[in-house]
This record gives structure tokens, sequence and C-alpha cells, in this order.
């Protein structure tokens, strides 16, 4: 099959750099080029070593809109970005990978999708969680019943990030670091349990720095019979300990901390089943790298636009993990 040629449209994202590299290492790929609104950014990375070398840069965002020859483009920007360079991505007629959160403006989102499906377009997010051996295996246990009936699901994605970068998402997003990371288990939490039935966030500032940034998080979730707790900071110290517990009635499993790279799962059963004993036993796996995980992402990303495979996720699942992120966050009442 001939390579399909993709573009990247922003480079401010904090994905940005690892899913052009990822395009540049998947065999199936021809790398277009790219675009970065911003100037400066671009003189700046223009020259850098690294996986921006050696790449086309395009003077205009419709000079690689315009290409007829571009199937796909890789949304990049930062999150105040991202949306609008999506909308113009889907008017073009090309598909997206579409970096992490969908924006503050649901009606915008819904409109955007809403375009994708009129023209048979595929939008992927980039929850590179995903693609992950232990997440995809704990999410199916508790989707298959294995654990029984899943009555509580808990994440931490904590993390540390510099104060420039907290003004730089205090300045256009509610609720803080909850917005920027929660999607990454949100999206695992409503492939689990489907719709929450109501929604509640707790966002604080109590580190002092970047008052209006909230920095310490909990995000509740509450399902007919189950309740999911998502708790994010912004200065955890390093490595980050983060973690995700999935408990049903017959079982229960945990991805022990750190979930990147996910190398070891803490099962608990209350009866053997399936070749797992009864009691807990802990299940060891290779893991996967950052950068292992976003070529995951993009082999499943080009697939689904060449056909030779369904999505993992399907626009409707994309709509829902936004929603119930802006549920949280305050962007929807």
């Amino acid at each position: 099959m001939s390579k399909i040629r993709i573009a990247q449209y922003g480079t401010k994202h904090g994905h940005a750099s690892g899913k052009l590299l990822a395009l540049k290492r998947n065999d199936s790929v021809e790398v277009a080029g790219l675009f970065e609104p911003d100037r400066n950014r671009r003189a700046e990375l223009e020259n850098a070593d690294g996986p921006y070398a050696g790449t086309h840069w395009y003077d205009s965002a419709d000079e690689m809109l315009s290409d007829p020859t571009i199937i796909a483009v890789a949304a990049e920007g930062l999150n105040a970005e991202s949306l609008d360079q999506t909308e113009a991505i889907v008017a073009a007629g090309k598909h997206v990978w579409y970096d992490k959160p969908a924006g503050d403006n649901w009606p915008q989102w819904q409109r955007v999708v809403a375009n994708a499906r009129a023209q048979n377009l595929h939008i992927q997010m980039g929850f590179m969680l995903r693609y992950s051996e232990a997440f995809h295996q704990v999410a199916t246990w508790a989707r298959s019943g294995f654990l029984g009936h899943v009555f509580s699901i808990r994440a931490n994605m904590s993390t540390h990030i510099p104060v420039a970068a907290r003004e730089i998402i205090a300045a256009s997003h509610k609720a803080g670091i909850f917005y920027d990371l929660a999607g990454h288990v949100l999206d695992q939490v409503v492939w689990i349990l489907g719709r929450p039935k109501k929604v509640t966030g707790y966002f604080h500032n109590h580190s002092g720095q970047v008052p209006a940034f909230s920095d310490n998080t909990l995000g509740v979730f509450e399902f007919e019979n189950a309740l999911a707790f998502i708790d994010i900071a912004a200065m955890q110290p390093q490595p980050m300990a983060r973690r995700f517990e999935v408990h049903g009635d017959q079982g229960s499993a945990i991805i022990m901390e750190p979930f990147e790279p996910g190398k070891q799962i803490r099962l608990c059963l209350q009866e053997a089943q399936d070749g797992y004993v009864k009691g807990e036993q802990f299940i060891d796996l290779p893991g996967s790298d950052r950068q292992k995980l976003y070529e995951k992402e993009l082999e499943v990303f080009v697939g689904t636009i060449q056909g030779t495979q369904q999505p993992d996720r399907l626009l409707d699942h994309e709509l829902l993990v936004q929603e119930t992120l802006l549920r949280a966050t305050g962007g929807i009442a």
C-alpha cells in the first residue's frame, strides 16, 4: 500500500514533538510538513535538532490545507488553539489526529464532529493510554464482566509543571491541571462505565503559585451504581506516582504506580477464573514508554483511514469524553 501524506498543524502542544517523531518513524506515512502560526516559535524550531530537523515548513495554514495530496493532519497546537485548527482541518476535508483535550467550546466541538461525519472523515483523539497494554487489559476485564459489577474507579494522574506552563493554562482554561490532563483517564472511565449521571469538580490552588491556576483538583463522577474519582495535582515531586484502579464485586485490577510504563497489574479475585487464582496476584507486563504509545496511536489512526481496520473509538465516544470533561470543569452547565 502506498504511503499517505500527513502534515502537522502547530507545535505548542506538550506532545507535539513526540507526535512528529511518530509520523517520521511510521513506514506508511510521508510527512508532508508542518505549519506553526507563531513565527517566533517557528524560528526557534526551524534550526533545532530532533524531530523538527529537516522538516518542511509551510508559510500559511492555507498552503498546507489546500494541498489535495495531504490526507490527514495532526493537530498539535496549544489547547487554546487546537479546536479552531481542527475545525479548519475538517473543513478542508482531511482526517485529524487530534491531541487532547477538544477545546472549551462544546457547541463548536459538536459542530466539528458533525462536519466530520458528513464528510466520512475520521477524528482520533490523542489519548495514548488507550494503547497501553496494561490499560487495555484492565478495561477488557472491566467491560467483559470478569471483575463482576464495577462499582468504583479511582485514578491519580498528578504531575509537576513549571510556573510558566501554569500561567499559559490559567490564561485560557477553567479547572487548571484537571482540564489539561483528566481526559486521559476519563477516556478510560467512560469506556468502562458510560455517561455519568452527575459530575462534580473541586478545583483549588494550594501551592500559592499562579493563584488563577487550579493546581490541586478532584473530579467525582456518579453513575447509576458506581462512582469514579479522578485526582490531579500539578506540584507532585518526581518521579510521578500515577495509579489507576478498577474495583468490582468479583475482583479488582490496579495498574501499579507509575502507570506509565505500566509494567505491573495487581489482580485480586473473589474466585479463580480464566487461569487466574483466587485472591491476590501480580501480572508483569513489558510496558511501553510514551513514544511507543504515540506510535501505536498512529498505527491505529493510519489503519483506520486506510480502511484496514475499524476505529478503536467511535466519534460518539470522543464526544462523550469531552462532554464529561466540560461538565466537570464548568464548560457545560
